[in-house]
């Protein structure tokens, strides 16, 4: 059996994950979707970078998990990668959906036009509002998936976007598996080519959009339980 922690990207919560989840224990792993502070269930809550890295130390270490596999999508793959070293032996592995990784003295916003992102997070009261349903198209999702999606999410702690991340060591120590979803971009991001020289870590690639936990849960319960899979 192996312990999963999942932890989705911007303006979402654990409920993100219930198909994944489902998978994974059909399967017989043990599943936890997380919700970051200040999202879906837990909006409200005060929220920098470092409070979204303890949420996910905090829980691997009320939960009693060891040899966890910490899973981050998208935005998440930050604080996840920076909660992965933290966690030391209780890891066994990373994987990185689609997902922004940590880079020393970096931000989720870092690279970006980021701009308009500053400009509406000013204007929504420090908050990052969600899409529409309109920039969700070209993703591989069916419109009953997109309305799923919109009616959950909540504005994104923007704190939490421009904030510079400061990891202890080079994710490339990390093992590691990145999944590349090639409708979002068939190219990682030049951070994640860089660490994918590294011999701990794998690139995946799945024929899908940016949420695949959505249009493709079963395919991505797959790629993570294969990730976890002795080596």
């Amino acid at each position: 059996m192996t312990r999963f922690v999942l932890v989705a990207g911007a303006w979402l919560g654990a409920w993100a994950w219930d198909e994944v989840a489902a998978e994974l224990r059909a399967a017989g792993d043990d599943a936890h979707p997380l919700t970051l502070s200040g999202l879906a269930d837990r909006r409200g809550a005060a929220a920098g970078l470092e409070t979204h890295v303890g949420d996910v130390v905090d829980e691997v270490g009320r939960l009693g998990l060891t040899d966890v596999v910490l899973v981050g999508h998208s935005y998440s793959g930050i604080p996840v990668g920076l909660a992965a070293e933290r966690i030391g032996e209780r890891l066994r592995r990373v994987v990185f959906v689609d997902g922004n990784v940590p880079v020393a003295g970096e931000s989720f916003l870092s690279g970006w036009p980021s701009d308009p992102v500053r400009a509406s997070i000013a204007a929504h009261a420090g908050f990052w509002p969600p899409l529409t349903a309109e920039e969700f198209a070209g993703q591989g999702l069916t419109d009953e998936q997109i309305r799923r999606i919109v009616d959950g999410a909540t504005p994104h702690p923007g704190a939490t976007l421009t904030e510079a991340a400061a990891p202890r060591r080079s994710p490339a120590e990390l093992p590691a598996t990145y999944v590349k979803c090639l409708l979002d971009g068939e190219e990682p991001l030049p951070a994640v080519a860089q660490l994918l020289r590294s011999d701990r870590w794998e690139l995946v690639e799945l024929d899908t959009g940016h949420w695949p936990m959505f249009s493709r849960p079963r395919d991505l319960a797959r790629v993570l339980r294969a990730s976890a899979a002795d080596r």
